[in-house]
């Protein structure tokens, strides 16, 4: 079996041998045999786990990543493709979201009827997007969803624009922007005011999309090729 050092593998990477060795000591990578010395010794399997693991990083993001390795190197194998179908599923409902924005900024002036659905509770409406209550509510205060309150109850009431609204707050928070910023996009649908901002910012998280999803066929890749040499090595 070819033996590899730290540095081989930090080299074709471009990291430091630091970070080999840490993500080694996260579970990222299989645990290293020793030397009589304490020099630890890397093989093709280990190259093969940081080639995966750098690929889940810029499809999954880092955490999920090293979830994801983490429960490949603890023999969890169901658990880490459970967590690779919820970053895809994640993926396709961001591009089902843009497409019913982009479906609503075509009807600007045509403001959004109760009667397209039943009013949601603050539970109900952050099961939807998975968020915590607390999060809808941060959103209010920053004037991205204006909730109607139940009379009897002083409830909040999510109708179908708070929905729409909510729906794309999620969106443009998943590709980096401030709460300000979205709360000015929103406005522009609720007002049919100028639409450039929000047309760009469309643009550019379909753009996100699309490298992402480009980036998860590589990490399926380079997954599917540890899970080979894994196996190869016994």
């Amino acid at each position: 079996m070819v033996t590899l050092k730290p540095a081989d593998l930090a080299r074709e990477h471009g990291i430091s041998t630091q970070a080999v060795r840490n993500y080694e000591r996260d579970g990222f990578l299989p645990r290293a045999d020793r030397t009589p010395s304490g020099y630890r010794v890397y093989t093709e399997v280990h190259a093969a786990a940081l080639r995966a693991f750098l690929a889940l990083v810029r499809a999954h993001g880092h955490a999920i990543a090293g979830q994801i390795m983490n429960a490949l190197n603890e023999g969890r194998l169901d658990h880490a493709l459970t967590l690779v179908d919820r970053g895809h599923a994640q993926l396709l409902r961001d591009r089902e979201t843009l497409d019913s924005v982009r479906k609503a900024v075509g009807h600007l002036t045509e403001a959004p009827s109760v009667a397209e659905g039943p009013a949601r509770t603050i539970g109900e409406l952050a099961r939807r997007l998975r968020v915590t209550p607390a999060t809808l509510r941060k959103w209010e205060e920053a004037g991205i969803i204006s909730p109607t309150r139940d009379p009897a109850t002083g409830y909040r009431l999510y109708q179908a624009a708070d929905v729409r609204d909510a729906e794309l707050a999620h969106l443009l928070r998943r590709g980096g922007y401030l709460l300000e910023h979205i709360a000015e996009v929103v406005r522009q649908i609720r007002t049919a005011g100028g639409t450039k901002a929000l047309a760009d910012a469309l643009s550019a998280w379909q753009g996100k999309l699309t490298a992402q999803g480009v980036a998860m066929l590589e990490a399926a890749t380079q997954l599917s090729a540890y899970l080979r040499a894994v196996e190869a090595s016994g």
